[in-house]
């Protein structure tokens, strides 16, 4: 037996190419939670392994944010945009999210400091849009113990917001209040793809991270129209929406970063919200949007484990991505742990109240409610193909969502083969969330 093995990372794989009889198969080990999930699949049916282009880059972590902030876009020096005895927040993101906040903060404060803002002028706001509170566990591993000891953190709070208009699409203004009165704000990302806002990053830190459920919804209702779809950001209604609220509330400073498939820092932008942002966007778009020959029969997404598949609320980002790369009729096999379960109530509610992916669509179509929206994207792409979910989730609990059950990825893909025969053609996405596929 001859062969040889590659070791990537936990999130991607340990991939092996063992021959036996002349037949090869490959060997998977994908991120799955907080640990691992490992399968097999013949090297004949594999038509693409998804994965980040490969372009060249400069400084990495801390370096590179250093290298940004020292040389922001569309702005001054955070030095020169902050005075002495001024409030200032740095709004990031929660738990659910992969900012490395604990890296990029630190690099912030710093020139606070410099320019001679105080560790008691400054407070730090998880975003955290619809999602739940932190714990102060979670709060001192998103921003390290000493900046969690130096500096107040505090969670959004959607019942304490004040509103300051509306946007030309009807969209309320309702802003954290902490954030609203500050006298500087500055927001902390990460930009990948957004599945109907087009990317994350820039001024999504303040709608929907530190908005009201009723904004949120507002926001959010656009997702609909054909223009909201990920990779889309100029002409994308729910991105200027969101874009539109700093005519009403100021950012005064981004730092957004964009990761690799290990989570490290190759990129990082600073300085305006919106001139900065698109400069991440652009590189982004050379690093994850990937060419495909064809659409597959089957392909075998993750969000990438912990915290992307923490529950199938976060789960579904993957799952609505790796709907570009299959075919009518194709099986997309979702590998997530949805430890937490389904992760919001609204989407819950939905998803088990639902006679079927139709009338999931035609609610949301009717009566549009955040939450319900992640609901009704599930039941499009069901329209499309049938999903088969590996997960800790109760098997009886997945056939209610219109889903199929499997323990492996084994178990599913040979399920998959019967159902579309021994040659389909298989496409991996081990980034299932970050990885925006088309068709060459």
């Amino acid at each position: 037996m001859d062969g040889f093995w590659f070791k990537q990372n936990k999130i991607t794989c340990i991939k092996h190419l063992i021959y036996i009889k002349e037949v090869a198969i490959v060997h998977f080990k994908y991120g799955f939670g907080k640990g691992y999930i490992e399968f097999d699949v013949d090297d004949k049916n594999i038509l693409k392994i998804l994965r980040q282009n490969d372009i060249s880059t400069g400084l990495t972590g801390k370096d590179e944010v250093r290298r940004a902030l020292d040389n922001p876009i569309g702005t001054g020096r955070l030095c020169e945009c902050v005075n002495p005895g001024e409030k200032v927040v740095i709004v990031t993101s929660d738990i659910t999210r992969p900012v490395p906040s604990k890296i990029i903060i630190p690099e912030i404060i710093k020139d606070l400091l410099d320019a001679g803002v105080s560790y008691d002028d400054i407070t730090i706001v998880f975003a955290l849009g619809s999602h739940r509170k932190h714990t102060v566990d979670e709060m001192k591993y998103l921003v390290g113990e000493d900046i969690y000891n130096s500096v107040k953190c505090i969670d959004s709070d959607p019942d304490d917001c004040v509103n300051l208009g509306t946007t030309s699409r009807g969209t309320p203004v309702d802003i954290f209040r902490v954030v609203a009165e500050a006298d500087k704000r500055i927001c902390v990302g990460n930009i990948e793809y957004h599945y109907f806002a087009g990317y994350s990053g820039g001024m999504k830190a303040i709608m929907p991270g530190v908005s009201t459920r009723k904004a949120i919804q507002a926001n959010h209702s656009a997702m609909v129209k054909n223009e909201a779809r990920a990779g889309a950001i100029d002409d994308n209604p729910v991105r200027q929406d969101i874009e539109e609220v700093a005519k009403f509330l100021p950012v005064h400073f981004i730092v957004n970063v964009v990761l690799d498939e290990r989570k490290n820092i190759v990129y990082a932008v600073a300085g305006h919200p919106v001139e900065a942002h698109r400069s991440g966007c652009r590189f982004l778009d050379n690093l994850y949007k990937v060419n495909i020959p064809e659409k597959a029969d089957i392909v075998i997404t993750t969000p990438g484990g912990f915290p992307k598949d923490i529950n199938l609320y976060q789960a579904q980002k993957a799952l609505d991505n790796s709907k570009h790369a299959v075919r009518d009729g194709g099986i997309i096999i979702l590998v997530a742990s949805c430890s937490e379960g389904f992760g919001e109530k609204v989407f819950e509610k939905w998803l088990l109240g639902a006679e079927s992916p139709d009338s999931l669509i035609r609610d949301i179509q009717a009566d549009f409610q955040l939450g319900g929206h992640k609901a009704a994207a599930i039941a499009l792409v069901l329209k499309k193909a049938r999903i088969f979910l590996v997960s800790d989730l109760d098997e009886n609990l997945v056939r209610r969502l219109f889903m199929e059950p499997f323990k492996s990825v084994n178990e599913a893909l040979t399920k998959a083969y019967e159902e579309l025969g021994n040659d389909a053609k298989v496409l991996l996405m081990p980034f299932g969330g970050s990885t925006l596929p088309v068709v060459e």
